[in-house]
């Protein structure tokens, strides 16, 4: 049973239909020396400069606003050349450096809730907790959370199923749940000043 809290994030499960997630990502250019880590797992955005950046907030972000979830990078280090990371290191350096995300809309994606979800919860919406992660395994340690649970619109994920198994169940003290993007970037119509990669806070 899912007793205790230890949010890792967002994982790509399968897709919408049962089919399963290949891997696929886009690459989506990191600005370099971007004061910010960004982790494994970790849900991400793509400002009007057109660079991704990392969520940290929380259900403040919009639906439209969620560029996909973070899965690695590459730049070219100074000292070992070209390198591949878990996770994106505050601070460093780099002219090439990408990010890849898995941003496909009908993506099935498991996180762990900072609370319990019920089974009448399934079919509504809800945010991100607080982001964030962890240096030494590279991990993100996001959550869903429980407390912006809501038919609201805007909000980021939608609940589409559970984690049953030995170690979760529906309404566990800290919920597994299966969730797709409620309406990512690449499935809005919306556009500001011509960019369709529009982030809602501006940063």
């Amino acid at each position: 049973m899912a007793t205790v809290a230890a949010p890792y994030g967002l994982r790509p499960v399968n897709l919408i239909g049962g089919q399963p997630y290949a891997g696929s990502v886009r690459e989506i250019k990191i600005a370099s020396a971007y004061a910010a880590n960004i982790f494994y797992g970790q849900p991400v955005i793509v400002t009007t400069n057109g660079v991704l950046n990392a969520e940290t907030g929380t259900s403040t972000v919009t639906a439209t606003g969620v560029a996909g979830v973070f899965l690695g990078c590459s730049y070219t280090d100074a000292t070992l050349g070209k390198v591949f990371r878990q996770y994106w290191p505050t601070g460093t350096v780099a002219a090439d450096a990408v990010g890849y995300v898995a941003d496909d809309p009908n993506i099935v994606m498991q996180i762990q809730a900072d609370g319990s979800v019920a089974q009448t919860a399934l079919g509504a919406n809800i945010g991100f907790g607080t982001s964030a992660g962890s240096t030494s395994t590279g991990n993100a340690t996001t959550p869903a959370a429980t407390s912006t649970l809501n038919t609201t619109a805007s909000l980021p994920l939608r609940i589409i199923g559970f984690v049953n198994g030995p170690t979760s169940a529906v309404g566990d003290a800290y919920t597994d749940i299966l969730v797709k993007w409620n309406m990512p970037y690449s499935n809005s119509n919306v556009m500001t000043g011509g960019h369709a990669y529009m982030n809602p806070t501006g940063i």
